[in-house]
């Protein structure tokens, strides 16, 4: 029996969100991260679709004894699927899956489930830490979805697995999404 192991693109990829361990980088083709309002979920999250001519970063982490189960009840509203086209660096046989929704799941994001500032500072953190400031800039280009509304949420969270960010992190968050056409909203 081979060891289990997710692929995350998202809140995953900030491993002060979860204590799966070890986490290494990986790039998966064929898919495109994006912003949806997915059912079962009050706000906007992220998921992937497939697109032929993308490739996304994110990270490969071991499943906790081996439990998808557990791993399902925090991804819910969101199908498993068996990663192909998966760059990384573990052992031949590996098996590696992730979680998306699929397209009769989800909707654009809208005013009633808009994307949290909170959510986004949690993966564009997890981005820094593991792929740089370069691999920041390449998380906004390579998602979509970004004409969604923005809940600035970041000093009362909504999102339950928010993270303090730093001065420079907050700052180089801000710097991007001022470049994006998100309507910001507040509460």
């Amino acid at each position: 029996m081979s060891d289990k192991y997710v692929f995350g693109y998202g809140s995953l990829v900030n491993c002060a969100t979860h204590s799966y361990e070890p986490a290494s980088v990986a790039s998966l083709a064929g898919w495109q991260r994006e912003w949806r309002h997915v059912e079962g979920r009050t706000v906007a999250f992220l998921t992937i679709s497939q697109r032929l001519d993308a490739k996304i970063d994110g990270l490969v982490t071991r499943v906790p004894d081996d439990d998808w189960e557990a791993l399902d009840v925090r991804e819910h509203s969101y199908d498993r699927t068996a990663a192909s086209d998966l760059e990384h660096a573990l052992p031949n046989g590996a098996d590696i899956q992730f979680y998306h929704a699929p397209a009769d799941k989800h909707a654009a994001a809208s005013e009633p489930h808009p994307i949290l500032l909170s959510y986004l500072d949690v993966v564009v953190q997890g981005f820094l830490e593991h792929f740089g400031e370069a691999g920041v800039a390449r998380f906004f280009a390579t998602t979509s979805g970004w004409d969604a509304p923005l809940f600035d949420d970041r000093l009362n969270p909504v999102y339950t697995r928010a993270q303090r960010l730093g001065p420079n992190e907050t700052a180089l968050v801000d710097h991007h999404v001022a470049a994006l056409p998100l309507k910001r909203m507040s509460a």
